[in-house]
């Protein structure tokens, strides 16, 4: 029996891991209805993907596949997912254990943010001299991850008729939303989009309502504009469809089990920031 286990991030808001499950809920007619479906979280939420790897197992599945569904590929997806697969091959040896990749950079989600920024008022096909566009993302001490969110403000950028397209970061590293703002001052916008690079809804995605409001009372003049996160795009069912197919098919092109630095990496393991795990890795 092959199992298809979905692993979100998970958040301390718990209106977001249920986004996930509703999302993965969604997505499961378009899945072959022979295989499992199971949803696990990284941290936070409940089960964890030990408890979601057990989950399949008592369902009697052979074949274990893991999707993340996370944006771009930083520790959690190169370290603490294939830990918790070490683990579980130990655990479980009669089973067997397929990573897929993450969304990364996908054509379909600068469609996505297009489509997301024509619903805050900005047309695609019209100019916009005046306007601004804040990508925002989480952050994070990765800079591969990072660097991703770069090419992805570049590519969005190519497509729009947009003067300037920025990237910012919520936390952790730099540039901030703040400073992000504030260079679009400078460079005269006298409208800001500010566009969430984020999946389902959280801490942060509500933050940013504050941030708008704060923005609008220290600037008085300039327009705000906070766009929707990816959410239940149907886009983004496609996107982690074709990781889905990827997986079953063999065709995952990266695969963190054979990565010279992930081992040496595992020594830093316990300096992450989980808390709500409820199992520990040794190795």
């Amino acid at each position: 029996m092959k199992a298809v286990l979905f692993v979100g991030h998970g958040s301390r808001d718990e209106e977001g891991n249920e986004e996930i499950r509703q999302f993965v809920k969604k997505m499961q007619p378009q899945l072959n209805g022979r295989l499992l479906v199971e949803t696990c979280f990284l941290e936070f939420g409940k089960p964890s993907i030990m408890g979601g790897i057990e989950k399949c197992v008592s369902r009697k599945a052979s074949e274990i596949y893991l999707i993340p569904i996370i944006l771009l590929p930083a520790g959690h997806s190169k370290i603490h997912i294939p830990a918790a697969i070490d683990e579980a091959k130990e655990k479980f040896p009669h089973v067997s254990f397929t990573y897929g990749r993450p969304i990364g950079i996908h054509e379909k989600t600068i469609d996505i943010l297009s489509y997301r920024l024509t619903e805050a008022g900005i047309d695609p096909a019209k100019e916009h001299e005046d306007t601004a566009v804040l990508l925002i993302g989480r952050g994070g001490s990765d800079p591969d991850a990072n660097s991703d969110l770069y090419k992805i403000t570049r590519l969005l950028w190519e497509k729009l008729k947009i003067k300037w397209v920025e990237t910012v970061f919520m936390g952790v590293t730099s540039p901030s939303v703040d400073e992000g703002v504030e260079r679009c001052m400078k460079l005269g916008a006298k409208k800001v989009v500010m566009l969430p690079y984020f999946l389902f809804t959280g801490i942060l995605i509500k933050r940013m309502d504050g941030m708008k409001a704060r923005y609008e009372l220290e600037y008085p003049g300039i327009e705000f504009v906070l766009a929707d996160y990816f959410g239940f795009h149907p886009l983004l069912q496609e996107i982690v469809l074709d990781r889905v197919g990827e997986a079953l098919q063999e065709d995952v092109r990266m695969n963190c089990d054979t990565c010279q630095y992930r081992l040496a990496a595992m020594e830093h393991i316990d300096h992450h920031h989980h808390h709500d795990h409820d199992h520990h890795h040794q190795h």
